[in-house]
Formats: C-alpha cells, sequence, structure tokens
C-alpha cells in the first residue's frame, strides 16, 4: 500500500492524516496516511529513512519547511518563488517539492469565505516560512495594497524583495510594502496572522487599528491556538476565522499531486469542523 506521512515537530495535533483518508475514500484511492515526529536537529535523516521504507510522499510542516526546500531534487515555480515546501513527492528516486499552502489559503479566503481579494488592502503578519509560502498567491489574487509586517522589519523587507521585488512578480500592479509590527497602517479589508504568536499564547503582535470595519482576519492556526485570535477579531467586529479551510484546501492541492485526482473539499471541511467542534 503507498504510504505517506506529515512529518513536523510537533506532530501529534495535525488533522492532515484524517483529511487525506477522507479524499482517498471520496476519490477510491488505497493509500496509508501517518503522522512522523521529526527531532528538530534530524529532519534530512527522517525523510531518507522514510524513502528508504518506500514511502511514497510527504506534507511538511512546522518548521521545517524551509530545510526541505534545501532537500528538494526539483522545486516547482511556486516552491521556488516561496523558498519554502510543504509537499513532497518521491518519483523516480527524486524528490518533487511543493508548496500548497499559499494556494490553500487564497481558495479558502475566496471561495470558503466568499471574500474576493482583488482591489482590496491586506496585512500579512510575520515573515517567517507561513507567510513566504503564502505572500505569492496573495499578491497574485491582485489587491490595491499588501503590507507585510513582522517584528523585525528588515526580514519583511527581504520577503518582499524575494517575492515582489520586480514588476514580473507581481504582474497585477498590487502595491507592496514592508513594516514593523508597530506601524503598520489601519484599515486593512483582510488581516491574516502568520506568526507563531498563537502557538506560544502570545498576546495579538498589532493594534486594534489594523482592522477595518467588516474586516476578515484569519490565523493560520486551528483549534485551541486560535482561540485568542479569534476573540480578538470577533471582539472588534471583524469577521474571524482560523486556518482550517485552508488546511483542507492546501491539502487537496497536495493530494493531487500524490495521486492525479482532485478531491471536493466541502463535506471533508464540513466534517472535520463538526468533528472538531465534538472534542472542544
Amino acid at each position: 500500500m503507498d504510504r505517506y506521512v506529515v512529518l513536523g515537530n510537533p506532530v501529534a495535533h495535525s488533522q492532515s492524516p484524517f483529511i487525506h483518508a477522507a479524499f482517498a475514500r471520496q476519490t477510491g484511492q488505497t493509500l496509508e496516511y501517518g503522522r512522523l515526529l521529526c527531532p528538530l536537529d534530524g529532519f534530512a535523516r527522517t525523510l531518507r529513512r522514510f524513502a528508504d521504507e518506500g514511502g511514497r510522499g510527504c506534507n511538511v510542516t512546522t518548521p521545517f519547511k524551509q530545510e526541505a526546500f534545501t532537500l528538494v531534487d526539483a522545486p516547482t515555480p511556486r516552491a521556488r518563488r516561496a523558498g519554502v515546501c510543504n509537499t513532497l513527492r518521491l518519483d523516480a528516486g527524486r524528490w518533487i517539492g511543493d508548496n500548497t499552502d499559499g494556494i490553500g489559503l487564497l481558495r479558502d479566503i475566496e471561495r470558503n469565505a466568499g471574500v474576493q481579494l482583488a482591489g482590496k488592502r491586506v496585512l500579512l503578519i510575520g515573515a517567517g516560512g507561513a507567510a513566504a509560502g503564502v505572500l505569492g498567491p496573495l499578491l497574485d489574487a491582485g489587491p490595491a495594497r499588501l503590507v507585510v509586517a513582522n517584528r523585525s522589519p528588515q526580514k519583511a523587507c527581504s520577503l518582499v524583495q524575494e517575492q515582489a521585488g520586480t514588476s514580473a512578480a507581481r504582474p497585477t500592479g498590487a502595491e507592496v510594502a514592508a513594516t514593523g509590527l508597530g506601524d503598520c497602517g489601519s484599515g486593512y479589508d483582510v488581516v491574516i496572522n502568520a506568526t507563531t504568536s498563537s502557538l506560544q499564547g502570545a498576546t495579538v503582535p498589532v493594534a486594534d487599528s489594523v482592522l477595518a470595519p467588516g474586516a476578515l482576519a484569519i490565523d493560520l492556526m486551528y483549534g485551541p491556538p486560535a482561540r485568542p485570535f479569534l476573540a480578538w477579531a470577533r471582539g472588534r467586529g471583524a469577521s474571524a476565522r482560523d486556518g482550517l479551510g485552508m488546511l483542507v484546501e492546501q491539502a487537496a492541492e497536495a493530494f493531487e499531486l500524490f495521486r492525479g485526482v482532485a478531491p471536493d473539499t466541502a463535506p471533508v471541511l464540513a466534517e472535520l469542523s463538526q468533528r472538531l467542534a465534538a472534542v472542544a
């Protein structure tokens, strides 16, 4: 049986096995999908062993997405643009590396939340691997302005220069800027938290004024870690959303890379949401 896993540290909380099992049932695919905990200093070793034991592909989560990019033999264009990989497929002994996070977030915002990004003002909080993975597709959606805000403004500036430094990289002509967390402006239509502040139990790292009336606020985390951000957003009149929809949408894109068939995400997202609500 073809074997797939999600690699990360921590990884016990991951819902990827449930999602991919649901996709497999829906599409009539036969596969095994599990979790594989990597030592913080042992991602490459763990990946090599997984391949030697017959693994066919994997998803990569925190904190190994940037390291995964350095290990693949053939990154896709969107993986090269992001500089991080969250999906790896073994093909004739070579690792194909992709990044499905950005398209997953974009589909969740526009299809599931019903918010079109064209012409909107967007704030992306964070400049690490999660932000790098989603910035390109967000730019391609054509916002009027997109600001990357980070504790280190220099890191935010580097990310913007890497992904949006030329007109060819942003054909929609979106205005792009990089700032620190304390001076990132106000009145954004969409605010995306791509930092690990939720996992660390930290306070929301930006001022309340970043939220325009009726804004959409998204934390890329899901489950209990996302609740403080969601409560903050709702308490200020925003529509709050966690990363569960993005998780399912990016998994669907990964599943298609693994198996060559595109699953229907809507019933899986509904089932997963009910499942997590039952144990909350």
